[in-house]
């Protein structure tokens, strides 16, 4: 690995967390449930793993502010906007890949 500080790799992974976040947001045609079956995680999980994070660090933040930190705006006007029914297909992979913790 490069040689670099701790402070570096830390504002490395945030530039690419930052990128993964705009790269979602621009992104709207794939649903969470293909993040699921396809990567195991989807928008939810970030934003989960952002509040955890914050929690860590003493800071209290919402399930909706966490979400709309990752989304881009509000979960709801995300969905709204975005979220379609799943197919029949796509329940029927979620239910046989489905992670222990969802």
């Amino acid at each position: 690995m490069a040689d670099m500080t701790d402070e570096q790799q830390r504002d490395f992974e945030a530039a690419a967390f930052r990128r993964l976040l705009e790269h979602l947001r621009t992104r709207t045609d794939v649903q969470n449930i293909d993040l699921m079956n396809f990567a195991g995680f989807c928008r939810n999980c970030l934003s989960n793993w952002y509040r955890d994070a914050a929690a860590d660090a003493g800071v209290e933040l919402s399930k909706e502010e966490a979400r709309e930190i990752v989304y881009g705006m509000p979960y709801a006007q995300w969905q709204a906007r975005h979220q379609t029914e799943a197919s029949a297909e796509q329940k029927a992979a979620f239910a046989r890949n489905r992670p222990a913790d969802h």
